[in-house]
């Protein structure tokens, strides 16, 4: 069988796509993966054939842009990415499809995926991340400091997600997509984030139903498979000589990041190497972007590129990040206590669960300075139920492999229909 395999967004974002690429090839089909050029080598180390559908610059262009994070200004950012994806992507599905034999695997916002399900019959998948993507009027997705909704009535959440796509989502997203749709023939889509993005013929929420509960209102069709923990494959499971030396050299330290989708976080930096010289920790700053640190460190504080979480985050005294749904499972999986600093899409919500499960803080970007990010993290390190909930919860996370059930769930699919 051939599966072509379409992962759209960052570093995070990606990961996961090509852990369950290398393991669907692993159980012998054809995989290739079609994804914005910087991603290459991430998929060439993973051993599996690669096509770009769109050039590095545009990826670099939209983490350099400090818009992206922030919500509002981020969303227009990404639609537009989005839907110039779609042309370029398309093109290549379609010459690398082999009818009757394929398979299209697609992240939230592949939907190219889609459409060639629909122009070409092939079989598509959706693999949504975070549970953040499925809306409900029980208990809604935390998409800002006001969380769960839990006070407002199910007929008022109703509202409020009508109110958001008639008032910006539809404008950027739904309207541009239904004149590609057009140009391709195809018939209009509804209200696209609301039901559309869910009706691949097999949609699979890629976590476990207890950091997610399923609700009564989400996709009777959906599959909840576990977290997608794979991180470089075995080259994840060992750390680089110069970080190696620094965990040796002294205490357990706390671990920094503000994630692989913004290179603007100049200000969170600058306050978490404060924030360990007034608690007295040893501190690892982790950025693909040197120019987003200080010029000079305090003693104690390292900067490293990238470290494989799957090796550094159980040799951790807390683990400070964004709250994204790749971070925070990294985090669920070593046991480490997490402080979380959300700042976008499903950041919040990734926290509010997070933190629900009694294995993390969170602090907003707002008060996010020194005193008090030092101040969250004496509190968290020295909570003895904290540390006890995240070994109870590291257990729960390696009882469940996400990649493995997401695959076993692909492959139950026809391609001859």
């Amino acid at each position: 069988m051939k599966i072509l395999v379409c992962p759209a967004g960052s570093h995070g974002d990606v990961l996961p796509l090509i852990g369950v690429g290398k393991e669907l090839q692993h159980r012998g089909h054809q995989v290739h993966v079609i994804s914005n050029a910087s991603f290459e080598p991430l998929v060439r180390e993973a051993g599996l054939a690669f096509t770009a559908s769109s050039a590095a610059e545009a990826m670099t262009a939209l983490l350099n842009d400090s818009g992206v994070t922030d919500s509002m200004t981020g969303l227009a950012l990404i639609a537009k990415g989005v839907m110039e994806s779609i042309g370029p992507s398309h093109e290549v599905l379609l010459r690398e499809m082999e009818p009757g034999r394929t398979i299209v695997v697609g992240s939230s916002f592949a939907l190219a995926t889609r459409l060639l399900s629909e122009t070409h019959h092939v079989p598509s998948v959706t693999l949504h991340l975070s549970p953040s993507w499925f809306r409900s009027d029980h208990v809604a997705p935390s998409l800002g400091p006001l969380g769960h909704l839990a006070w407002a009535p199910r007929f008022i959440k109703r509202g409020l997600w009508k109110a958001a796509d008639r008032r910006f989502l539809d404008p950027l997203f739904t309207e541009p997509f239904n004149r590609i749709r057009a140009g391709m023939g195809l018939a209009p889509v509804q209200r696209m984030l609301h039901e559309w993005i869910h009706q691949a013929d097999l949609t699979l929420g890629m976590f476990p139903e207890w950091f997610a509960p399923r609700q009564p209102d989400w996709p009777r069709h959906l599959v909840l498979t576990g977290f997608p923990l794979y991180d470089h494959g075995n080259a994840g499971d060992t750390l680089p000589a110069d970080v190696e030396a620094f965990l040796a050299a002294g205490d357990p330290p706390v671990a920094f990041t503000a994630g692989t989708a913004n290179a603007t976080s100049h200000a969170f930096y600058a306050a978490s190497a404060q924030a360990c010289g007034l608690s007295g920790r040893r501190g690892i700053l982790l950025t693909q972007d040197a120019r987003q640190l200080p010029a000079t460190l305090p003693a104690g504080v390292a900067h490293f590129s990238y470290v494989p979480f799957k090796a550094l985050l159980p040799r951790l005294a807390a683990f400070v990040h964004h709250g994204g749904i790749g971070s925070t499972s990294q985090g669920l999986l070593a046991g480490v206590p997490q402080l979380i600093r959300p700042m976008a899409y499903d950041q919040f919500d990734n926290a509010s669960r997070a933190v629900s499960l009694g294995v993390a803080s969170q602090l907003l970007p707002r008060r996010y300075r020194p005193q008090t990010a030092a101040r969250a993290l004496d509190r968290l390190v020295a909570d003895r139920q904290v540390q006890r909930r995240c070994h109870q919860v590291a257990g729960q996370t390696r009882g469940c492999d996400g990649i493995h059930a997401a695959c076993d769930a692909i492959l139950r699919l026809n391609p001859g229909g």
